[in-house]
C-alpha cells in the first residue's frame, strides 16, 4: 500500500512560479515511477511529468522548460517545479506512482494516486 500526499498548489499570477511535492509512504518508494498529472476544468487528465526509479526524467513536449522534475529517495518526495507559469496551466494536479519503467505517460499504467492540489494562475 502506498499513500500519496501532494502539497504546494495555489494561485499565483502568470509568469510566477509554484513548487508541488508529493510525499509518499510505504518502502518502496525508491525503485517506483513517479508522475505527476494535471486535469484542467472541463478537459481530460493529461500526463505531465515522470522520473522513474532509475532517475530518468520525462517531460511532456510542451512543458519541458518550464517545468523540473525532481525526487529526494531519502524524503520520499518527488518535487514539481513549475515556472513562468500561464493561465493554461490552471488545473488540479495529481501525484501517482507505478512499479515498472515503462507507460509513464499512460494515466492507466499507475496504480496509486494522490488526492490532487489545485494550481490557479491568474492573467
Amino acid at each position: 500500500q502506498v499513500q500519496l500526499v501532494e502539497s504546494g498548489g495555489g494561485l499565483v499570477q502568470a509568469g510566477g512560479s509554484l513548487r508541488l511535492s508529493c510525499a509518499a509512504s510505504g518502502r518502496t518508494f525508491s525503485t517506483r515511477t513517479m508522475g505527476w498529472f494535471r486535469q484542467a476544468p472541463g478537459k481530460e487528465r493529461e500526463f505531465v511529468a515522470a522520473v522513474s526509479g532509475l532517475g530518468g526524467i520525462y517531460y511532456a513536449a510542451a512543458l519541458e522548460g518550464r517545468f523540473t522534475l525532481s525526487r529526494d529517495n531519502a524524503k520520499h518526495t518527488v518535487y514539481l517545479q513549475m515556472n513562468s507559469l500561464k493561465p493554461e496551466d490552471t488545473a488540479v494536479y495529481y501525484c501517482a506512482t507505478k512499479q515498472g519503467y515503462s507507460d509513464y505517460e499512460r494515466e492507466l499504467a499507475y496504480d496509486y494516486w494522490g488526492q490532487g492540489t489545485q494550481v490557479t494562475v491568474s492573467s
